[in-house]
């Protein structure tokens, strides 16, 4: 599948998670792809002349070969089947349990913790905005959060399975959304959201929203 057309639609301000999920995913594989941008405060996610009109309505969308999926974690399960090891960079781990813990992760970040997601946007992340101190609601769903995460880096590996795979991507991003505000975070889940930021397919999607500020 060397010769696919693979195209990715993104906010036009590069500020969701799930684009950065599956914009990583795509770096981590070597895939070369087109990166378009839909502008969602003007709506135009909303117009039915949009690839992603029938979907979801919502980013990200990618196109492979006029199939479109939308939904980041199916996108990435998809091209961790289309474009398979050993021929193609792993995002998912290689033992069964783990990978299905990395989806639990995934499927986790997605459906809970939305005190933490409401009150601390990506803008934080990407646009260098600052919060309002947390609610009670979302104090309580960042205590989660850091339970939750030290029991899954318990082991005290860099990585969650011990190689790297796209879940400790979107489990550092929902730390950072606490650590780039200035909230308190443990000192291990600090670093450690800041050990895989630094990783370079991270730091291209950074460099998008960074390029659109200036």
């Amino acid at each position: 599948m060397s010769e696919t057309a693979i195209t990715l639609w993104s906010d036009a301000n590069y500020f969701s998670p799930y684009v950065m999920s599956v914009y990583v995913a795509l770096q981590e594989k070597g895939l070369p792809f087109t990166l378009k941008t839909i502008d969602l405060d003007r709506g135009e996610h909303q117009q039915a002349g949009w690839q992603g009109y029938h979907l979801t309505r919502r980013v990200p969308v990618l196109e492979i070969d006029g199939f479109e999926l939308s939904e980041s974690s199916a996108i990435t399960e998809y091209l961790e089947e289309c474009f398979a090891p050993p021929e193609y960079e792993r995002i998912y781990p290689h033992d069964r349990q783990k990978r299905a813990r990395a989806r639990q992760i995934q499927a986790w970040i997605r459906s809970d913790l939305m005190p933490i997601r409401e009150e601390r946007p990506t803008d934080i992340i990407f646009g260098a905005a600052k919060g309002a101190p947390l609610s009670e609601k979302a104090r309580k769903s960042a205590e989660k959060l850091f339970a939750q995460a030290s029991h899954l880096l318990a082991h005290g590996h860099q990585n969650l399975f011990g190689e790297w795979s796209i879940a400790d991507a979107d489990l550092a991003l929902m730390l950072n959304r606490l650590v780039m505000n200035g909230d308190p975070v443990p000192e291990q889940l600090a670093e450690y959201a800041a050990f895989q930021w630094q990783r370079s397919s991270i730091q291209r999607y950074v460099a998008l929203s960074a390029k659109r500020e200036g």
